[in-house]
């Protein structure tokens, strides 16, 4: 029915088709579906060209057509199906070949007909000979098109991706640095730069430093998690952290309840951006973001000196050795801040809770939030607004806002007392004998039993002269008067035995209880006041 070269498939309408590579003899016949006069080759084969013009061309190929009724007229053999391929290719008069599990490789040389589309499972694959150019190159032509098109689908996405990603980035930038720069100009109104920094603010920038994202921060501390709260302090919390290089990290929070706000915040970035001492705790950035201010710091795993010095379980574990190597430490750290840093700092707030201690237990001073920068020839300053920690205020700076090098050197000899006692100064409170440690410690001292002050964990006899030594050099770091104190250079001296004769200590600050002239001013000034107990209200219409 469908003629030479056609195939049957009553499944499809029309039933009659050409085979792949072949076209209607007469066309106008088949559009009338009379298909009697069959199809002919688009494109005539490779030999065929050779044999009648001695034009050559690439080689002819098969093409695949499945389940497919083969033609009883062919020829049979036992060859496998590589084999029956290469012999069908090789024989111009071969236009087909099947392979059959059976019945192994038929070879067509006669005109195809009676060919017929199964639509079940019977049937073989039937290899049509086509010319080169009829072969399915669109298939492949699809596969390229199709690989080229996701590749550059990926490639598109990728490039469009880093594009946001790049935009984002620089819109956050420029976020930040208008957020710093707004931060900038509300830290210099609140500065009186002129008094308090000085020319040295313009030298120091927040840009200068890495700056975090609030994101990354809330994650490595596992959103500020109450777990990793280290401690509070007047600025805010402090959290431990992990980056995700594994770097720890301690994050210290200005709480919006904090009494400190942005003048604290910012003198801290100011001051302790461009220190570098091994005494001193780097700080690795900042975070600027909306509301939130964030200082990045090193984080010392065995916290601060007073978590050790006033614990009676982990007090064990400073021995004099360690306790005289952290008050070394602590002096060399203050020693660069007044002498050997590009600025001069007078940190103001020294004190055991503001020295932290690494794996190895080494100092290292913290919290600058109060620290002043002093001009190369200051020797002073003073203050309308008095802070710190009292205990370690020298009285200049607690009475009169006067501070100095001295105020430091003060607070340093309060700390080195409490270190070689393992007392608190401020543990002395109801003590009616003694006003502070630094009373107590002058009354041995006039008794000539300065020895009782010493800490029993760390009283050997090896070590009682250089304690001793150190006792006396904290008293002449709390001397009432400063012109009267050391300065820090002189005190390491002083240490390290390199001033080997001692000045004799005078009289300490707050020694002594003012109990009694309290209560006398007390009953003096009630006496001036009236002495009529009654009291009366007037009520009166608004």
């Amino acid at each position: 029915m469908c003629g030479a070269f056609g195939s049957c498939n009553s499944m499809s309408s029309p039933i009659c088709s050409c085979l792949e590579g072949f076209e209607p003899k007469n066309t106008e016949e088949w559009n009338r579906q009379n298909w009697t006069s069959g199809c002919v080759r688009r494109t005539p084969l490779q030999c065929e060209r050779v044999n009648t013009s001695g034009e050559a061309g690439k080689m002819d190929g098969f093409l695949k057509l499945s389940l497919m009724k083969v033609p009883d007229f062919v020829e049979w053999s036992a060859a496998q199906e590589d084999e029956c391929r290469q012999q069908c290719l090789q024989n111009c008069s071969c236009i087909a070949y099947a392979i059959d599990s059976g019945t192994g490789c038929m070879a067509l040389t006669q005109t195809l007909i009676d060919t017929q589309k199964y639509s079940n499972g019977s049937g073989v694959d039937l290899y049509i000979r086509v010319a080169h150019s009829e072969l399915d190159t669109n298939g492949d032509v699809r596969k390229i098109v199709t690989i080229t098109v996701i590749i550059g689908t990926i490639f598109i996405s990728i490039f469009a991706y880093l594009l946001w990603r790049w935009i984002a980035k620089h819109k956050a930038s420029r976020k930040k640095e208008k957020e710093i720069l707004m931060f900038n100009r509300e830290a210099h109104k609140k500065f009186p730069s002129e008094d308090m920094l000085g020319d040295n603010l313009n030298q120091v920038k927040v840009q200068e430093l890495p700056l975090f994202d609030f994101v990354k921060l809330a994650s490595a501390t596992n959103n500020f998690h109450e777990s990793n709260k280290l401690g509070q302090g007047g600025f805010g919390p402090v959290y431990r952290g992990k980056l995700s290089d594994v770097q720890e990290i301690a994050i210290k929070r200005l709480s919006k309840t904090s009494g400190q706000g942005v003048e604290e915040f910012m003198n801290e970035v100011v001051v302790i951006s461009k220190l570098q001492h091994r005494n001193l705790v780097r700080l690795l950035g900042c975070c600027v973001e909306g509301e939130e201010r964030m200082l990045i710091y090193e984080y010392m795993p065995n916290k601060s000196l007073d978590a050790f010095l006033f614990d009676s379980h982990k007090e064990i574990l400073l021995d004099w050795i360690k306790r005289f190597i952290i008050i070394e430490g602590i002096g060399r750290g203050l020693l660069y801040l007044h002498r050997d840093s590009r600025l001069r700092i007078i940190h103001r707030d020294l004190k055991a809770s503001n020295i932290l201690l690494d794996k190895d237990l080494n100092p290292k001073i913290s919290d600058f939030g109060m620290a002043r920068i002093f001009r190369r020839n200051e020797d002073q300053a003073n203050t309308n607004r008095v802070v710190g920690t009292y205990g370690y205020m020298s009285p200049e700076y607690a009475m009169e806002g006067r501070f100095s090098e001295k105020s430091d050197v003060f607070s340093f000899g309060v700390l080195l007392l409490e270190i070689v006692s393992g007392r608190k100064n401020s543990s002395f409170y109801h003590d009616e004998q003694s006003m502070s440690l630094l009373g107590h410690a002058w009354k041995l001292w006039k008794a000539n039993n300065i020895v009782a002050l010493i800490d029993p964990l760390i009283s050997e006899p090896c070590y009682e002269m250089e304690i001793l030594r150190c006792i006396h050099v904290g008293l002449l770091c709390v001397q009432e008067f400063a012109k009267d104190r050391p300065t820090a250079s002189t005190v390491i001296s002083m240490l390290k035995s390199e001033i080997v004769d001692l000045p004799r200590p005078k009289k300490p600050a707050f020694t002594e209880r003012q109990i009694g002239l309290d209560t006398e001013s007390s009953k003096l000034s009630q006496r001036k006041c009236s002495v009529n107990n009654v009291t009366i209200s007037m009520i009166q219409g608004r």
